[in-house]
């Protein structure tokens, strides 16, 4: 557990370190980047041994149909994660498409797993998107910007159920089996 708390608090303040601390992130330069990026790799691997390592525990509340929640908001979120980078329209609409898409990331799995070491990581997952765009927004007005076209938008939809595929082949050949519910 200590190392899934340790990876969840560096992964935050590695990423939060660029927006509280400007004047010394900036003077760190390029070494800046190379030490967020370890910071970032380091609290990857922490999470994940921290959470493999804890014991399977029932989820504290049960939700019926938790399988269809978590599928359909996982496919939205990959969707408005994407839209960042596509720079169709739907980018234009939504300020912090990323951060929006891990925000739902995080909903759609503690939809489906909500025992205490899920809360940790998915919830201090999705605390910090939230927080990250607070810091965000507090540092002035969004400006708008302009729209490749929805022919964007299409290819992103297509490329983010692609996606959702390979995300799925990924968890089942870890042991997560998207559908699980499904048959319960």
């Amino acid at each position: 557990m200590t190392f899934l708390f340790l990876g969840v608090a560096l992964w935050i303040a590695a990423h939060l370190f660029k927006r509280l601390a400007p004047g010394p992130r900036a003077a760190m330069g390029d070494a800046g980047r190379i030490a967020v990026t370890a910071a970032l790799v380091v609290a990857l691997v922490l999470m994940v041994l921290g959470y493999r390592s804890f014991p399977e525990t029932g989820n504290l509340v049960a939700l019926p149909g938790n399988g269809h929640i978590n599928n359909t908001l996982m496919l939205i979120a990959v969707i408005v994660f994407g839209a960042g980078m596509s720079k169709g329209v739907l980018w234009t609409k939504i300020r912090h498409p990323m951060l929006w898409g891990t925000a739902l990331w995080s909903l759609a799995h503690l939809s489906v797993k909500n025992d205490p070491p899920s809360l940790i990581l998915f919830g201090g997952i999705g605390i910090w998107a939230l927080v990250e765009m607070a810091v965000i927004n507090s540092a002035g007005p969004w400006v708008r910007p302009a729209s490749g076209g929805i022919k964007r938008d299409m290819v992103e939809v297509v490329i983010a159920v692609v996606m959702m595929g390979l995300i799925m082949m990924i968890h089942k050949m870890l042991g997560y089996d998207p559908f699980q519910s499904f048959y319960a």
